[in-house]
């Protein structure tokens, strides 16, 4: 049975997730279908935008985490395939039409598309605090938001489609029944532009979305590995086993008063070719 589903309308081809009984969690098959489905909408010269959105009570509720325990290892397989919409190289425009939960990496699909229509119920959260040992420094940055909520973000906190509508990472709120209708209405107004003034406008609007530094990306692969990754599986078999978690924290206690920083990133670039993880 697919776990994802496409329809044609015209240009404009929906691409579906359809796995309701795992709140479209991003397992190996899951992630199969969705490439071949973006392949697809790239190579298809008749296709010019994509309305990308999920079945039942969730958007994309993420890691499939019960497939990281039976793999005994936290993250994702990558699809055979190169998927042009997770890769970037995607070229034509892809609206969010967000029904329900978008968590951790269901958020980050979100976060991906040009475009987005969630229904008022919808709930976001960016999880990779609760996950990992370091939270999503940069995808409140990416997205544009005030550094406090950025923070917010960072830190695992849940949010509202309408907070996210009166910050402005939500483009449209729209009821259930007006979800789809609400996001081909966006995708009828930019078939109506030239076609070289579309292609072009995204392209320029993807060009200006803000990044974080090299440095600074530099220093999260150091924070990555500062901890106890024996938490990260934790993490996971507590979520699944709905207890608790216990956590570790570090491997010797004194590493929670030695921190990377950018200037020890910095040090140890100018000194050796490490992985300027100051705590090792």
């Amino acid at each position: 049975m697919a776990v994802v589903e496409t329809e044609k309308h015209g240009q404009i081809m929906l691409i579906r997730l359809n796995r309701p009984d795992r709140m479209n969690a991003l397992g190996t098959q899951l992630r199969a279908e969705m490439c071949e489905a973006f392949i697809e909408f790239q190579e298809n010269a008749d296709l010019e935008v994509a309305v990308f959105t999920g079945t039942g009570r969730a958007f994309c509720a993420g890691e499939d985490m019960k497939e990281s325990l039976e793999r005994g290892a936290p993250g994702l397989d990558a699809p055979p395939r190169e998927d042009p919409f997770m890769n970037g190289t995607l070229e034509k425009p892809v609206i969010a039409a967000v029904n329900g939960f978008a968590m951790g990496g269901g958020f980050m699909l979100v976060e991906r598309t040009d475009l987005r229509v969630a229904v008022p119920d919808a709930v976001f959260e960016m999880s990779e605090a609760k996950r990992w040992l370091l939270g999503g420094y940069n995808h409140g940055h990416v997205a544009g938001l005030p550094h406090p909520i950025a923070t917010e973000m960072a830190l695992g906190f849940r949010f509202t489609a309408e907070r996210l509508h009166q910050v402005g990472f939500i483009n449209r709120l729209a009821e259930p029944d007006k979800l789809l209708p609400t996001a081909y209405k966006m995708a009828e107004h930019m078939l109506t532009l030239p076609p070289a003034a579309r292609v072009n406008t995204i392209h320029m609007m993807r060009q200006m979305r803000p990044d974080v530094t090299p440095e600074i990306k530099r220093l999260a692969v150091a924070l990555h590995d500062h901890g106890d990754k024996s938490d990260l599986m934790e993490s996971r078999q507590a979520f699944s086993e709905k207890r608790k978690p216990v956590f570790k924290g570090w491997l010797d206690p004194a590493d929670r008063y030695r921190t990377p920083t950018l200037a020890s990133i910095a040090e140890d670039n100018d000194g050796h070719s490490g992985d300027g993880n100051s705590g090792e």
